[in-house]
């Protein structure tokens, strides 16, 4: 199974092994979309990969306490909601990740033309 859906997400199989055993912040290529797969402290996140504040990648850059440090103003973002620090006023995009049968899978929202005529 590629990909299944449910009323608001299209489930997109995770193409490459997901290592399980150590941290990285490290770039994830799933339905046409560069993504950001984090791990951090046995917490798997997958979030946007550009930065909203000036549009770098984010798979260049680390983690310290569960937040996601852009590497090239230092914007931090929480791994789990995606909120960055409070004087930011920003955020990123938080996508969901299940295991199922020993595989991983991805939630992308479906699209609106998806959503009408799918």
């Amino acid at each position: 199974m590629e990909e299944f859906e449910d009323d608001e997400l299209v489930w997109h199989k995770v193409p490459v092994k997901i290592d399980e055993s150590r941290n990285y912040v490290k770039a994830l290529h799933v339905a046409g979309k560069k993504l950001c797969l984090i791990r951090e402290n046995n917490v798997l996140s997958v979030t946007s990969s550009r930065c909203p504040h000036a549009g770098a990648d984010l798979t260049h850059g680390w983690c310290e306490d569960g937040k996601l440090i852009c590497p090239f103003h230092r914007h931090r973002f929480n791994i789990e909601t995606g909120q960055g620090d409070e004087k930011q006023h920003n955020y990123i995009r938080i996508y969901p990740l299940k295991k199922e049968d020993n595989e991983f899978y991805v939630g992308i929202k479906k699209s609106l033309w998806n959503k009408i005529f799918g």
